[in-house]
């Protein structure tokens, strides 16, 4: 290979502290994925998902370092930096979900009986490479992040842009959960919530959307601006529906304030509405975060643009 044929590829993409999570997402995927084929093994919903969340970010994750290191994004119609970092954010909060998930359904103390323990140790394994992994995916995340005021080819890396993947999550997490029999068309109240989750995450992943595609340039609003009044109509939408789900669900007029007897453990719908009002409020949180971040996000120039008006006035 002659050395001008070395400018061709992008050397810093592995050489380099983001290059080198890159690199442990890969060499821990690729462990997890045949410690689970070998012996560890995974069945029911729970197994599959996590299966799938590990190939899933194993294949992502491959296919961002080929793309750096050829320099081959160029050629996408992409913000490439908003991107990787989505990516990113949303691998460590999928395999946040598997490392806590796989553990709890397929690691237990009385599948070791007298010497026979090795599918266990794989299990166990697979666990603690996964709980690595997660790290890998968070470190990408920390060692991507942007400073305030850097424009829209670095939104997705501030704090406002990795809140909203969350928030997209956490919105989907919710609507897989309104989907498993909690019943919410009964009453016009959840039916409501329901709407105001659907409306929040649709919001959440064109703003995303638009942040990577690039296309924020076609807007009449800045895009800043428009993620701002976003969040503000999110945060008075989540609002009443995080009020309003558990008054609904938990009133004895509509629902049952305690948990039935007879209700069966993972099949019970009391025990999903209840999940799905911690979730409300965990985003709501989230919402609030966004909101705060993004206000004390804004460029210092407009920042003291507005303290010399209000001075003047």
């Amino acid at each position: 290979m002659s050395a001008s044929a070395g400018h061709h590829l992008n050397v810093s993409a592995v050489f380099s502290p983001r290059g080198a999570a890159r690199v442990c997402q890969l060499m821990l995927g690729c462990t997890i994925v045949s410690l689970v084929i070998h012996s560890a093994g995974y069945s029911a919903t729970y197994g599959t998902f996590c299966m799938a969340v590990w190939t899933s970010c194993f294949a992502v994750s491959a296919a961002v370092l080929v793309l750096d290191v050829t320099r081959l994004h160029a050629c996408l119609p992409v913000s490439w930096e908003n991107l990787t970092v989505t990516c990113a954010s949303l691998a460590a909060l999928l395999t946040l979900t598997a490392s806590i998930l796989y553990p709890v359904f397929f690691v237990r103390a009385d599948d070791c009986p007298y010497n026979n323990c090795e599918v266990r140790n794989f299990r166990i394994t697979v666990s603690v490479c996964s709980w690595a992994a997660c790290v890998a995916y968070g470190t990408e995340v920390f060692l991507s992040r942007a400073k305030p005021g850097r424009g829209m080819s670095y939104y997705m890396a501030t704090a406002p842009g990795i809140l909203k993947v969350a928030q997209i999550f956490v919105g989907c997490v919710i609507f897989v959960m309104l989907a498993s029999g909690t019943d919410f068309t009964r009453h016009a109240a959840t039916l409501y919530c329901a709407a105001v989750f659907g409306v929040c995450l649709t919001g959440a992943v064109l703003l995303v959307a638009l942040a990577v595609s690039g296309r924020s340039g076609a807007l009449r609003l800045p895009f800043e601006r428009l993620a701002v009044i976003y969040t503000f109509a999110a945060v008075l939408l989540y609002v009443s529906a995080a009020v309003l789900w558990p008054v609904v669900c938990f009133d004895g007029k509509y629902g049952a304030p305690l948990r039935p007897q007879g209700c069966p453990r993972g099949k019970c719908s009391w025990d999903v509405k209840l999940a799905v009002a911690v979730m409300s409020f965990i985003n709501l949180a989230l919402y609030i975060a966004d909101l705060v971040c993004s206000h004390r996000s804004r460029p210092v120039s407009q920042r003291l643009n507005i303290h010399d008006t209000q001075t003047v006035s």
